[in-house]
């Protein structure tokens, strides 16, 4: 495949594009902007909520005698309104910070641009391209449970997706009122906890106030295993939050899928809480190998203590990792999510 040379741009040819492109914004009348939360995504159109007012309201249509009454919506604090995009804007995702344009008249807006990010989550899709899911969480709680089964590859593959995207973590072992005493669910959990990870245990239908107190303020993405009873934390905190729930199926014990689109609930007076369609698996082939190592903090020290430079970790002579593991210094099963990651990300390299 024969390479493409990028054309330079001299400098005239660069201020006349940057007026151009400023002479399309100047196009736009920005007087009427608002102030607006990405608060669900719809495909090409999105619902945001209100977080300012204009200084003038537009007038309400006089109604002449015998004539029927126009359609009409306030612009008020807090309302949420279907809105379109400009097209020259990145993706949106719920969560992001936006300016935007109401028409009381239709009761539709439009999505003028977007403020600056301070986090986003992304994740890869099916077809191999990295898809944002949410913006601006300032937590994510990872939920896990006796029912379905905990699969901690993918607990560990949410803690290197948030350590990328550098978003603190909250693990939650919920439906514990399923759980006796001894369960190996609760070793689990203790591992996390052993290895610095915050964590907190819940029942939905049981006393959860601790676990409210600890969201509280905070811009919360739920995530985990379809099932785990991410809706039902939901809507035991928020109980006019509606979210749909579904029964386990019994015959495969995995969940069905109840949530469709991303969906932003205000909680408290500053936080909110984001639900997002669960998912049972999470690629994270998007990823260098470095940013695997920074999601296994306790292995990522003993890289390059092995006896060879070009150590395999996998039943190698004299591998620090092995012997570590084979000591009770880090988990074998950590180990083997370790590797199966590093061997994803090797594989993804020489695809592409």
């Amino acid at each position: 495949m024969a390479l493409i040379r990028k054309r330079r741009l001299t400098d005239q040819q660069k201020r006349r594009i940057e007026k151009q492109q400023q002479s399309r914004q100047d196009e736009y009348d920005t007087s009427n902007d608002l102030d607006g939360l990405v608060v669900q995504h719809y495909g090409r159109q999105l619902e945001v909520k209100a977080l300012s007012t204009p200084k003038e309201h537009p007038l309400r249509p006089v109604i002449q005698p015998g004539e029927p009454e126009p359609f009409w919506k306030p612009i008020e604090l807090g309302s949420v309104w279907r809105c379109h995009t400009r097209t020259n804007l990145e993706l949106l995702v719920t969560g992001d910070r936006v300016t935007w344009q109401a028409d009381p008249n239709t009761g539709l807006g439009i999505i003028t641009s977007i403020s600056p990010r301070t986090s986003l989550l992304t994740r890869p899709d099916r077809y191999h391209k990295v898809k944002p899911v949410a913006a601006n969480i300032s937590l994510i709680v990872i939920v896990f449970a006796a029912l379905p089964e905990p699969a901690p590859m993918l607990i560990d593959r949410y803690l290197v997706a948030c350590q990328h995207a550098n978003i603190p973590t909250l693990l939650v072992l919920n439906k514990v009122d399923l759980l006796d005493a001894n369960s190996h669910i609760y070793t689990l959990l203790k591992e996390y906890e052993d290895l610095g990870y915050d964590t907190i245990t819940t029942e939905a239908k049981g006393d959860i106030q601790d676990f409210i107190e600890r969201l509280d303020g905070e811009t919360v993405a739920f995530v985990g295993q379809s099932g785990v009873g991410k809706s039902s934390l939901i809507n035991a905190i928020l109980p006019d939050a509606d979210q749909k729930i579904n029964i386990i199926s019994e015959n495969s014990a995995l969940g069905q899928h109840t949530t469709t689109s991303t969906r932003l609930i205000h909680f408290g007076e500053h936080g909110a809480l984001v639900d997002s369609p669960g998912i049972r698996e999470f690629g994270l082939w998007h990823l260098t190998e470095q940013a695997i190592y920074d999601g296994f903090p306790e292995i990522y020290r003993l890289i390059g203590l092995c006896q060879f430079r070009n150590c395999t970790h996998k039943q190698a002579k004299n591998c620090a990792l092995e012997k570590a593991a084979q000591n009770g210094e880090i988990l074998p099963r950590r180990l083997e999510s370790f590797l199966r990651l590093c061997d994803e990300i090797e594989e993804a390299q020489q695809k592409n």
